[in-house]
């Protein structure tokens, strides 16, 4: 059991229990080589989980997205649906909206090297199934994770990654949307759509207190690491921000009663930054050589607190997994200060490997649960 320390909490991790390959292997939804990113909710009364499957991590023809479901927790499992569209999907993410279940992911092309974003896909639970994926977005925007903020169904999303890993790199912007139907999305401020400049991977949950708070990665040219971002309104025209050198991959943004955590990708190597503060390079250069770095080094999931107030991040435990790893999903349980999380790393037993490496080989899914004990104000 692993365990950390902060101001009046103590963080316990229960041993991984592994989920894929294995119990949610069933029906139709066979593991390929890769099995990485997911999501999980439970859902009037069942727990749902979708991840892709594929020969590898990078992007390929072969990859699909299978969805299964359980009524008792996650002990075992019945098949769903399966997405299968001859092209890279990924980036599954549910949201219960008005009674009803819905599934979003994104597409890109089948070039292992190259990322190429394409469209946003949704489908819907019905009665004896679920409905065929349709595009809900122009090409060239990646969806990240559907919330319910303030009563209201958002989704941040960012546009301008498909020139990121090129030669020459532009400034990604972030964008918040919303839908009355789950459906139709547009921003939520249309006299504001950017709401950050930079940013990627964006989450945000209510702040204790009110506004919203959360994070958004960055990768260059126009800034590197993590901005910590805050809303005191719950708008997004009012962010406040605050600059970290360490990349948060994959984050997953919660609250336990009064105190704000986040799941993410860290880099072990740099004493784990990300922005290693080079100031004789271009950014488009800083951007090239920071990627390759970061594709050549080892990788933790890793659970982290932020202050909502002095916007400050602090990294409390390492969760299990190394290699290619953290893609993660929560779930509540009936206990407030017990959380599930689904997440995905290269296996358990195997050799900690770079994250270039760990990408070309196996990856499994495992779920454990994290206690939160004396939780309260900082």
């Amino acid at each position: 059991m692993l365990h950390g320390e902060t101001v009046g909490l103590n963080v316990f991790s229960g041993p991984p229990r592994l989920v894929v390959p294995g119990p949610a292997e069933v029906g139709a939804a066979r593991a390929d080589k890769a099995n990485n990113n997911l999501d999980v909710i439970d859902h009037d009364g069942r727990r749902y989980l979708a991840w892709r499957t594929a020969p590898h991590h990078f992007a390929h023809r072969d990859a699909k997205l299978h969805v299964v479901s359980s009524g008792d927790r996650g002990d075992t499992w019945e098949y769903e649906t399966t997405i299968a569209l001859g092209r890279d999907v990924r980036e599954p993410r549910f949201l219960s909206l008005n009674g009803s279940l819905f599934l979003y992911c994104f597409t890109l092309g089948s070039t292992w090297y190259r990322f190429e974003p394409d469209r946003v896909l949704a489908c819907m639970r019905v009665v004896d199934g679920w409905t065929e994926p349709r595009p809900i977005s122009d090409p060239g925007v990646v969806e990240w994770r559907p919330r319910m903020l303030d009563g209201v169904p958002t989704m941040c999303v960012y546009k301008g990654a498909d020139t990121t890993y090129g030669a020459n790199p532009q400034a990604t912007t972030v964008e918040v949307w919303t839908t009355t139907d789950g459906w139709t999305w547009a921003p939520l401020d249309p006299e504001h759509p950017v709401s950050h400049t930079g940013g990627t991977e964006t989450d945000l949950v209510e702040a204790p207190g009110g506004g919203w708070v959360g994070v958004t990665r960055l990768e260059g040219p126009d800034g590197w690491g993590t901005d910590v971002i805050r809303s005191t309104g719950g708008r997004v025209d009012d962010w406040e921000t605050r600059r970290f050198p360490f990349k948060l991959d994959s984050p997953l943004v919660f609250r336990v009663r009064d105190r704000v955590f986040a799941i993410a990708r860290r880099q072990v190597a740099f004493g784990g930054r990300y922005d290693l503060g080079w100031t004789r390079f271009t950014p488009s250069r800083r951007t090239a050589l920071y990627h390759l770095l970061y594709w050549s080094t080892r990788k933790r999931t890793s659970l982290w607190e932020i202050d909502p107030v002095t916007l400050d991040v602090q990294r409390l435990i390492d969760l299990p997994g190394h290699g290619d790893t953290c893609f993660p999903g929560l779930v509540r349980t009936d206990d407030d200060a017990v959380v599930t999380i689904y997440n995905y790393t290269s296996p358990l037993d195997g050799h900690d490997r770079s994250w270039r490496s760990a990408q070309l080989r196996p990856t499994n899914i495992y779920a454990v649960d994290l206690r939160f004990e004396s939780v309260g104000p900082r």
